[in-house]
């Protein structure tokens, strides 16, 4: 594999390893052949290593929730980010494909359009606010 030439106290060694398995080495000094175990050093992890707490799920958590025929549309947070600007305000009509929002996510400016028509009945953000993915932004009522 590899050779060394060393110099001892005044004394000349050519070393040569010839296999390296696990933590035994087999190498050969000025013709002789010799089996080395090797010391493995314990390496500390230079990073940091995140402690985090247990995930709680909370009821009904995981589960499919059937929108409401009450007529209510709810406008929900594609990804987790940060609220930048709300361009509509509470009794304003949108349409379906109006930006709605404005939001940070993944170091980009996202869009949150409405994928409804109807009259804004409740806006549960405002900018600054930070949000997960699915959290309800806006309800929009349908006309029926």
């Amino acid at each position: 594999m590899k050779k060394y030439k060393f110099k001892i106290n005044g004394i000349s060694y050519e070393v040569q390893i010839k296999d390296l398995e696990d933590n035994i080495a087999r190498i050969e000094v000025n013709g002789t052949s010799y089996k080395v175990e090797l010391e493995k050093e314990i390496r500390t992890s230079k990073t940091p290593k995140l402690i985090r707490k247990p995930i709680e799920q909370q009821p009904n958590e995981g589960h499919i929730i059937k929108q409401s025929s009450s007529g209510l549309y709810e406008v929900r947070s594609p990804l987790p980010g940060t609220i930048l600007k709300v361009n509509i305000s509470v009794g304003d009509s949108v349409v379906e494909g109006q930006n709605l929002i404005v939001m940070e996510a993944m170091k980009m400016e996202n869009q949150v359009q409405s994928l409804k028509s109807g009259t804004v009945k409740k806006i549960k953000v405002k900018s600054g606010d930070t949000v997960m993915q699915d959290d309800i932004l806006i309800e929009i009522e349908q006309p029926v």
